[in-house]
């Protein structure tokens, strides 16, 4: 097998590759964006070692998780007890001060703090179930537009060098995505500051609600506000979230599954592929970095997709959304809760890096474009109606407002504020069906 013989396998990369140096693991470093300590790389060599030496030719979690924990650990300090303390009281009387404001049950599983590092080991089992289709395209594109170039010879040495290549294709995507995670790592103040539901609480369906006190001090130094309230403000957005997941148990499914339905519609064309190999210097860190992550290789939206991104795009915007407004109401006894909103919104409508170099890893932008629509939307609802009414719209996928609700919600309020609707003629006749039914013991 081509795995078990470096030498072999390199000199393959030459041929098809146009590249006469050797495969470099620091560049390899580099181009994932790990440090470049020595320890790191040496683990980073038998893993990749490993990769290439079993039939493991997609994702591997342990690398991604690997090298998420490194870039997270990288600039990562300890954060003084008494943040973590003031973290978690905040966490406390946000679930009091929501109370007031939803009519959504608390969590069943108590909110927690986490470190950089411990987040991303978190969220790595959803960011490979939604990423796994695109790793699977980029693999199977390379192998077709590195097929033209076999020397009909060399078949059997190149049907192992295939394989080779699509465990280093492998390697390649899963370093990246740890990069990706580890850097969001540093940037999201919660758990559910991304949108999507990513961190799984004690019981199915539930998401814990997480606090990340060490971007939140970063975060708050930027502002002349006090931490505490900065904190407070951000533990009740997070726990609304987490709340409203519990709540619609079938949101969190239906969103992953949107999700994954749309990265498995991205194939990447072999063409492509052959142009970027033709290009690609493996020496160069940067080179490699472009190849898998800065979205080149992703094709142009089908028509499918976009009407699936229209749909995902429609949810999460009105998951933040309500969030914006019932954090707004829940928040309403600190004086600068305005500012913080504010400054929060305008993070998520700008994007971070770690969020735009996701975008070009999966070709997913997950940013809530129509956010202060969709927050605008919910305020006339909660103004027209009570809470319980207001939040009786996540009962059921049917039930939530539609795009056309979000651009103009009067048609919407005016079903909710009016008279209930009476049975007409064909809720009679099905009345009569089912009970005929039931009487025939059918």
């Amino acid at each position: 097998m081509v795995g078990d013989n470096s030498d072999e396998f390199q000199e393959m990369l030459r041929k098809f590759l146009e590249n006469g140096e050797h495969f470099d693991i620091t560049e390899l470093a580099k181009a994932a964006g790990l440090p470049g300590d020595s320890a790191t790389i040496e683990k980073m060599l038998g893993q990749l070692h490993d990769a290439l030496s079993t039939g493991n030719e997609g994702i591997t979690e342990k690398m991604v998780r690997d090298s998420a924990t490194a870039v997270a650990n990288h600039n990562s300090i300890p954060i003084d007890a008494a943040i973590i303390s003031a973290a978690d009281n905040a966490l406390k009387l946000a679930t009091l001060w929501l109370d007031d404001t939803t009519a959504i049950s608390p969590l069943t599983a108590t909110p927690v703090t986490m470190t950089r590092a411990e987040w991303a080991r978190a969220t790595i089992p959803v960011w490979i179930q939604i990423s796994e289709p695109v790793a699977r395209s980029i693999s199977t594109a390379g192998e077709r537009a590195l097929g033209s170039a076999v020397p009909l010879d060399d078949e059997s040495v190149a049907t192992g060098a295939f394989a080779a290549l699509r465990r280093l294709g492998g390697t390649l995507f899963s370093l990246q995505l740890g990069q990706i995670v580890g850097q969001l790592s540093a940037e999201v103040l919660s758990g559910g500051d991304i949108g999507m539901p990513l961190l799984d609480g004690e019981l199915e369906h539930e998401l814990r609600a997480v606090l990340v006190p060490h971007n939140i001090v970063e975060f708050a130094a930027g502002l002349d506000i006090p931490l505490d309230d900065v904190m407070l403000y951000l533990a009740i957005r997070e726990i609304a979230h987490a709340r409203l997941f519990k709540h619609s148990r079938w949101l969190k499914l239906g969103l992953i599954a949107s999700l994954t339905h749309y990265a498995d519609g991205i194939s990447i064309n072999a063409e492509n592929m052959r142009e970027a190999i033709n290009d690609v210097d493996l020496t160069d860190a940067e080179a490699l970095r472009r190849l898998v992550s800065d979205g080149s290789l992703i094709p142009p939206k089908t028509d499918e997709q976009l009407v699936a991104l229209g749909r995902i795009e429609t949810l999460l915007a009105l998951v933040e959304g309500w969030v914006d407004v019932v954090s707004d109401k829940a928040a309403h006894r600190l004086p600068s809760h305005g500012a913080i909103a504010e400054m929060v919104r305008r993070n998520r409508a700008v994007g971070r890096p770690g969020e735009r170099a996701l975008a070009g890893l999966i070709g997913l932008d997950a940013r809530p474009r129509r956010l202060r629509d969709a927050a605008a939307m919910w305020r006339a609802i909660d103004a027209a109606v009570d809470s319980e009414t207001r939040d009786s719209l996540w009962s059921h996928p049917d039930l939530l407002p539609t795009s056309d609700d979000i651009d103009d919600p009067s048609g919407l309020i005016a079903r909710l504020t009016g008279p209930p609707r009476t049975p007409d003629a064909v809720d009679d006749a099905i009345r009569e069906i089912l009970d005929d039914g039931a009487v025939d013991g059918t």
